[in-house]
């Protein structure tokens, strides 16, 4: 399955604005790495390599302890993701409500798997461990978007319409 790629969005060589912009704001703070690495994944979509070596060069700190805190946390993404970020939770309500045939019902419709972006760039399908809304079993989110007692059907239907 093909991925969709996004344009780059910092020229190599120089620093990104996302970049300079975050890190002003907290000079002299290096314990504010993770809101850094928030603000300019929110502003550029991911954490590209060039980033987080620009985001090392201008805090001074090591490339390996940025790298290490973007990749331990799960809400920092090192590769694009699509227009819309569609979450399924897995969690245990919705795992025994039936979590694994939503999405595998999403995955057949839109042609990816976990973790993937729909080859039009539109969707990035992830697996969740819970999205907080039990009550609602089976659910996923797109975007801000929730769905709740999902079936297969209605699943795909969501992924159609939106």
């Amino acid at each position: 399955m093909k991925k969709a790629k996004a344009a780059p969005k910092t020229v190599k060589g120089a620093t990104a604005p996302a970049v300079k912009k975050a890190v002003a704001r907290h000079a002299g703070n290096q314990g504010a790495l993770i809101t850094v690495l928030q603000e300019v994944q929110a502003e550029l979509g991911y954490l590209s390599g060039q980033t987080i070596e620009q985001i090392s060069q201008t805090m001074k700190l090591p490339a390996s302890q940025v790298y290490g805190v973007a990749t331990f946390y799960t809400q920092f993404r090192l590769k694009p993701v699509g227009k819309h970020l569609m979450r399924v939770c897995h969690g245990t309500a919705c795992h025994v409500s039936g979590a694994v045939k939503i999405s595998q019902a999403l995955e057949d419709e839109l042609k990816v798997g976990d973790g993937e972006t729909t080859e039009d760039g539109k969707f990035t399908m992830e697996t969740v461990a819970c999205l907080g809304c039990c009550s609602l079993a089976p659910v996923m989110m797109i975007d801000s978007e929730t769905y709740g007692r999902l079936t297969p059907d209605s699943a795909r239907k969501a992924a159609k319409d939106f």
